[in-house]
């Protein structure tokens, strides 16, 4: 193994082709894996940044919230639910919003969420009438605190009053109001979607214990039926695209992956072939093929761990130089440490490649050149 890592730090140009390669195999496969990570959280934060476990929808809505409707007599049902401990009803709705600076055509996509148990980010306290939290990505379209946003048709004004993070709902900005401003906004600007009173899209609910799925189906068996209710991460896989978008992203990840083992594997069956006489000379010596082998290990090793660390710097440099709300990339310990995982992995069997050939090494014939 000293013999190895005097190589690569005697020699580093022998392997400066495979670390460039690999570098740039680590850096696309972060970026996928970043923006597969963006894709998603622009589209399910609103649900991730919920304080309950469950959601309940109405059992005619096919797990959209545009499409559920639940009545105060459904909503008194749930709540009657032994181990429900808190229920809160949420609405949303998706308008273009006019916002100051921008031209009177030039409208930004939002999703104006009402609630009554404050999402993740926010203080217990429901917002007054027509006031509103932003999603800190509206940043990139000119909102700040104070900003007055006019939504839908109609212009109906909300004043917002502070940001959250990580709220975007199906790749859009949110604002975040109380029930009743919802309404009113919908009314306005849905005439034909209009929630009468005590009329909620959904409930988040929290649950004392953790079986939030044996009371999903609880709550559904006291309705008699007329709501279907998903835990967090089913509501999220309910919605549209996501699910397909990580089998798309994953497959793609996935033949990277297998990209590198086949570069590491043909970079050092090569230098397997240049160092047959060396290795005939050192199992001469007393050295095993097991140490040998090893010795090509470790120099795979590096330079992935070397290509990795590339990918991850300039992965970091990328997300910290796309604005918020631009490009939906998002750089995670987690992935880049997963990246980096799966990239060993390749390396390693990328490696095996080269076993037989040390193997089949004898150092007679070896030193003779007959191999």
């Amino acid at each position: 193994m000293k013999l190895a890592l005097r190589e690569l730090w005697r020699r580093p140009g022998r392997f400066a082709v495979a670390t460039a390669i690999l570098a740039l195999i680590a850096l696309l496969l972060m970026v996928l894996g970043g923006l597969l990570d963006g894709l998603v959280a622009g589209s399910t934060g609103a649900l991730r940044a919920q304080r309950g476990q469950l959601i309940v929808y109405s059992s005619t809505s096919q797990e959209s919230l545009v499409r559920s409707h639940i009545t105060p007599s459904v909503r008194k049902e749930v709540e009657g639910v032994a181990g429900v401990s808190r229920v809160a009803g949420i609405g949303s709705v998706q308008l273009g919003a006019r916002i100051d600076g921008h031209g009177p055509r030039d409208l930004v996509p939002v999703v104006l969420f009402g609630y009554e148990l404050a999402p993740k980010g926010l203080p217990d306290a429901v917002p007054a009438y027509g006031e509103v939290y932003a999603d800190d990505s509206l940043h990139a379209e000119g909102v700040k605190k104070g900003s007055t946003i006019r939504l839908g048709p109609a212009r109906t004004p909300v004043r917002v009053i502070g940001f959250l993070q990580d709220s975007r709902y199906s790749g859009q900005g949110t604002l975040w109001g109380s029930l009743a401003t919802w309404r009113s906004v919908l009314a306005s600007n849905r005439p034909g979607e209009r929630a009468g009173d005590g009329v909620d899209q959904a409930l988040v609910v929290r649950v004392a214990g953790a079986d939030a799925g044996g009371q999903a189906s609880a709550i559904d068996r006291a309705t008699s039926g007329a709501t279907k209710t998903l835990t967090i991460p089913q509501a999220i896989d309910a919605l549209p695209g996501v699910s397909q978008q990580q089998t798309v992203f994953n497959q793609i990840i996935g033949i990277t992956v297998v990209i590198a083992l086949v570069v590491v594997g043909l970079f050092f069956a090569l230098i397997t072939v240049e160092r047959i006489g060396l290795y005939g000379v050192l199992k001469a010596v007393g050295a095993s093929s097991g140490i040998l082998f090893a010795g090509v290990l470790v120099q795979a090793l590096v330079v992935t761990l070397i290509a990795s660390a590339i990918g991850v710097a300039v992965s970091l440099a990328l997300a910290a130089a796309i604005p918020s709300g631009s490009i939906p990339f998002v750089a995670t310990p987690s992935r880049l440490l997963t990246s980096t995982a799966y990239l060993l992995i390749a390396a390693l069997l990328g490696c095996a490649f080269s076993l037989r050939r040390v193997l089949k090494v004898d150092p007679a014939a070896a030193i003779g050149g007959e191999q």
